[in-house]
């Protein structure tokens, strides 16, 4: 039997995704939610194609320690796997060849590297699906082949506690004893590992492309493109698949660190290309 049936995220309100608190209360009964997660019928194959993709803005000034980061995964190859980086001239191409003007726009109006990354990367698993990860991670045991058991969108929960400022380890944000006051449990934009067209990732492009596009330049890359965004996608749709009475078509992940790590001792880190550093005037 589930910890929290499906009647306990049902009881969430039609549009409770735009509100902070709610949305991280509904993440956390989702997590706490026994379920045979990832309940996608495929026969004898995931349905996801084997391409790691990754984003660096400046092809031609990516930083040396960033470049080994990208080479961590070089070994995916032997797997069949086919590896492409793009830069933020390849991503709008892309963006125009497959959406067109709107999304272009919307683009273009992304004032940060970081921002223009989140929105190209779910243009790119929207339409071809795929594995895409961080230029910033790492392979660590590269137990990647778990992401390719099955076609349900893998992601990746995390928590914060805003008093301390730190991330709270992700092996206790399982634990349903631990405590949730001034903590907020979202999901992660990295990684993306889906099939094409997935229903999270439609609506978390059409919601950022409508934030960029509405009236002044967005300057909050968290919630218009990045985890936020994508964590409000996630939070209404697994609402409606449990008002249906549906299986998850996504996967919570235990254990991305056995696949992979963000190296945080990067020399971008200390500049404006880490959009922490940036002062929006």
């Amino acid at each position: 039997m589930d910890v929290f049936p499906n009647s306990t995220l049902t009881r969430f309100p039609a549009g409770f995704h735009e509100n902070d608190e709610l949305r991280s209360q509904f993440i956390r009964a989702l997590l706490l939610q026994r379920s045979t997660e990832a309940q996608v019928e495929v026969a004898g194959a995931s349905g996801i194609l084997k391409v790691l993709v990754r984003f660096w803005h400046d092809a031609q000034a990516v930083p040396y320690d960033v470049a080994e980061c990208l080479q961590s995964w070089l070994s995916l190859r032997d797997a069949g796997f086919e590896i492409v980086t793009f830069d933020d001239a390849s991503a709008s191409d892309y963006i125009a060849k497959t959406f067109g003007p709107r999304h272009v726009a919307a683009f273009e109006r992304c004032n940060h590297p970081a921002m223009r990354s989140d929105y190209f990367r779910l243009c790119y698993v929207l339409t071809a699906g795929g594995f895409y990860v961080d230029a910033d991670d790492v392979m660590t045991e590269g137990l990647w082949s778990t992401l390719y058991e099955d076609a349900s969108l893998k992601l990746q929960p995390l928590c914060y506690e805003i008093p301390s400022g730190i991330m709270i380890p992700v092996v206790e944000i399982w634990d349903p004893d631990i405590p949730t006051e001034g903590r907020i449990f979202y999901v992660n934009n990295n990684p993306l590992v889906a099939p094409p067209g997935h229903p999270i990732i439609r609506r978390a492009l059409e919601r950022a492309t409508s934030a960029l596009l509405k009236g002044s330049r967005p300057k909050d890359i968290q919630s218009t493109t990045g985890p936020g965004n994508l964590t409000a996608a996630l939070a209404a749709h697994a609402r409606e698949l449990a008002l249906e009475g549906l299986p998850r078509d996504f996967e919570l992940m235990r254990r991305w660190d056995r696949v992979a790590e963000t190296r945080w001792d990067l020399s971008y880190r200390a500049d404006k290309r880490n959009w922490r550093n940036v002062v929006w005037s």
